[in-house]
């Protein structure tokens, strides 16, 4: 995925209806945590099984899909306002986590 591109389409979209003034990294960031919520309650009432095999269903897949996909253009949205490489952030998170969480530990982080 191209996220730079797709900053630019967003950009686009957002100028051809006006919404630049309300979005703003607080409301991207609160609309985020509402689509967030909206993904997780998809999973709200499964067991940990069910949801591993969300894949077998069709209309939830789609649906899951649609949920990751807001959550994932907020994102994307607050990073371009707030000048922040999408890439370069995770490639420095995935380098502190691979510090903090090194092989061989045990999964809960809590540990």
């Amino acid at each position: 995925m191209d996220i730079p591109a797709l900053q630019a389409r967003l950009r686009d979209f957002s100028a051809e209806r006006g919404w630049e003034p309300y979005q703003t990294p607080k409301n991207l960031a609160m609309a985020m945590v509402v689509e967030a919520a909206e993904l997780v309650e998809i999973f709200q009432w499964m067991t940990p099984e069910a949801s591993a095999r969300v894949a077998d269903d069709p209309a939830v897949q789609q649906h899951l899909g649609e949920e990751i996909a807001d959550v994932l253009v907020y994102l994307v949205q607050i990073a371009d306002r707030c000048g922040v490489d999408v890439a370069a952030a995770v490639d420095r998170k995935i380098g502190l986590n691979a510090i903090k969480y090194p092989p061989g530990r045990p999964a809960d982080p809590a540990l």
